[in-house]
């Protein structure tokens, strides 16, 4: 099996040759700190650099084209600083939003997850019906620059590629919270409904529009639908108002892509989700991630209460990665059962930060190669 049919084998619950070797990702901070602690200064593939150390082959291959599809706003807002104060910047990002940031960053931190930014956030692009009106012109599904120019022409080798490839999308709630800021959208829930189902609407047929076009040429092995609504203990909104505001939504996605032929449809969100699983399985989602720990998310108890109706990415303990040592074992091996019983690739439970040191990465890596049958 090549590593496209190893990824959809352990999502789907069938018999993967070896379980997908993920690790995760550090930021930007994280990178800093490995160079100054043994990672050589010339590399920049790590993950491929550790996989040499603790003698297995070099995992997912590079993938050789890419789809290329454009959910986000076009045009976007103009990147700038507006003010500059004693130690922070106060900044205007692509999205609209002005934001107080600490002057050790620039901009640029906040287009992608370079590294862990904290945000004073000053004011959202969307206040009223007007800012509305300006923002949902920015989203026209038929516009040529959402599609590479090339896409029909890569059709053919993205049909025989043999590395996993997919498309990550923001979930209405994400997209409204990115329009709104959290705590105006959770008001307005309450404040104006009918406004909240009319953006929830907008957003479903755009994505909805766009995911078809984006069909004709290219089919994704997954679709992640981002969807940030979890604090540690409780969800954002409950699971009543989430079935209700956002379930059709979630369930006219998931119709289309399984229609579609992909086979992994899964939701991304941090905090404690276990309240949110069973109305994401009700709307067809059939994986989630990443399975915060230190959120209270118990995986092998979610394995066992939820069967093969939800597979999962991530889920180990961060904190136990930076600790190490017999903490870190134990880690791994309270993980091994939901790894025995299919449905589960392990990873980071999120970003890995500049506190796990690249000794523990190393450590924490040959574990995990051991685990997913990389390693005797």
């Amino acid at each position: 099996m090549n590593e496209r049919q190893n990824f959809i084998a352990a999502l789907t619950f069938q018999y993967p040759e070896r379980v997908p070797f993920q690790p995760g990702a550090g930021r930007r901070s994280t990178l800093k700190a490995w160079y100054e602690q043994g990672l050589p200064p010339e590399v920049t593939d790590y993950v491929g650099y550790v996989c040499d150390i603790i003698g297995i082959e070099r995992g997912r291959p590079k993938p050789e084209v890419f789809s290329e599809v454009n959910f986000r706003m076009i045009p976007e807002f103009e990147e700038k600083v507006i003010e500059r104060r004693k130690s922070t910047l106060v900044v205007q990002d692509w999205k609209g939003n002005i934001c107080e940031i600490s002057d050790q960053f620039d901009v640029s931190y906040l287009r992608e997850a370079i590294d862990f930014v904290t945000r004073n956030w000053i004011r959202c692009p969307v206040e009223n019906r007007t800012d509305w009106a300006d923002m949902a012109r920015r989203y026209n599904p038929d516009d040529p620059a959402r599609y590479p120019a090339d896409f029909a022409q890569r059709q053919p080798e993205l049909a025989r590629r043999n590395y996993p490839s997919g498309l990550i999308i923001s979930g209405p709630f994400w997209q409204m919270r990115e329009w709104l800021g959290f705590e105006n959208l959770c008001m307005l829930f309450l404040d104006d409904p009918g406004f909240v189902h009319e953006m929830v609407e907008f957003w479903e047929d755009f994505v909805t529009r766009v995911l078809r076009r984006t069909f004709t040429c290219y089919i994704a092995d997954f679709i992640t639908i981002s969807e940030d609504m979890a604090y540690k203990q409780k969800p954002m909104i409950g699971p009543q108002m989430a079935q209700g505001f956002l379930g059709p939504c979630w369930r006219k996605w998931t119709n289309l892509c399984r229609e579609a032929g992909v086979p992994v449809i899964d939701l991304d969100s941090d905090g404690y989700i276990g309240e949110l699983i069973p109305v994401w399985i009700d709307a067809g989602f059939n994986a989630t991630r990443p399975m915060e720990v230190a959120a209270g998310n118990d995986l092998p108890g979610f394995r066992q209460k939820f069967g093969t109706k939800m597979a999962y990415q991530g889920g180990v303990d961060k904190r136990a990665m930076a600790t190490g040592g017999d903490t870190l074992t134990a880690e791994m091996e309270r993980l091994r059962p939901a790894v025995e019983a299919g449905g589960y690739i392990p990873g980071c439970d999120h970003g890995i930060p500049f506190n796990v040191s690249w000794p523990n990465f190393v450590q924490y890596c040959r574990l995990l190669a051991k685990m997913t049958g990389w390693l005797n």
